[in-house]
């Protein structure tokens, strides 16, 4: 696919870290940038400078998404590129005992189920109905009616303690990759999947520099965070390379995570 000003993407998360980096990099190239997020402000301010348009977008709700799409749609064309950059993560063990107390607890069902109707949920929803959108669209000259890039993490093979739900939404978002290029197969709309490693984005941003600087140690190589702008060339490049589909592609420095 030929990125240029007759294409529009949608780029969920948009509003920051890896969704930012991604959306800046694909304006740079001309694309026209839509932004799902619910950070309001900055979304606004993000799409503005981008020339793009913003819409905020819960994806959890499918009356949002619905409305975010047709904004976008409205004002920029029908999109041929979806970027999933949206989710969030909490960690809780499945069941643990109070040392003090020597009360036991679990995971609050209602806390698994947020972590999953956002991050694997909110994903297949936006993959469902933008791929909707993108079989209106004639095929480009490379065959090529969309592409998709979804964002799992190194969590969905490598769950460490209190990621039961986070590993849970992300390797299902590994697990519907392959079906879902082939369910899209014959319609020109190809599907990839990113799972970053450690990266340097604003869930990061709060913690010490001695932490970040740990965290980073712990990358084989090269032994430091992740840049979001190196998830934004993969994902770029994903859009590009027509033989690029259904595949899940670590971007993690070698990093096999511990236990915790």
């Amino acid at each position: 696919m030929k990125l240029d000003s007759n294409i529009t993407a949608i780029v969920t998360g948009g509003a920051s870290g890896l969704g930012e980096a991604t959306a800046r990099m694909l304006a740079e190239r001309g694309v026209k940038i839509g932004i799902f997020d619910l950070n309001e402000e900055r979304g606004e301010a993000v799409a503005s400078e981008l020339g793009g348009c913003f819409a905020k977008v819960n994806v959890t709700n499918d009356e949002e998404t619905d409305a975010g799409f047709e904004k976008i749609r409205a004002a920029l064309g029908q999109e041929r590129i979806l970027i999933n950059c949206a989710g969030t993560g909490n960690a809780i063990k499945t069941a643990s005992r109070n040392k003090e107390t020597g009360d036991i607890s679990h995971f609050p069902l209602d806390a698994f189920n947020l972590i999953i109707q956002i991050n694997l949920v909110g994903t297949f929803r936006c993959i469902a109905k933008s791929a909707a959108g993108m079989m209106t669209l004639d095929p480009l000259e490379c065959g090529d009616r969309g592409a998709m890039v979804n964002t799992a993490s190194v969590a969905a093979e490598d769950g460490q303690i209190g990621q039961a739900a986070y590993s849970a939404s992300k390797g299902g978002v590994v697990g519907m990759t392959l079906p879902i290029a082939r369910d899209l197969s014959r319609e020109g709309i190809r599907v990839n999947t990113i799972l970053p490693g450690i990266f340097n984005t604003p869930l990061l941003a709060a913690a010490p520099e001695n932490v970040k600087q740990a965290l980073g140690a712990q990358v084989p190589y090269p032994s430091r965070l992740g840049n979001p702008e190196e998830y934004a060339k993969l994902a770029t490049t994903m859009c590009e390379v027509n033989y690029f589909n259904g595949e899940d592609v670590r971007l993690d420095g070698a990093i096999r995570m511990a236990p915790r």
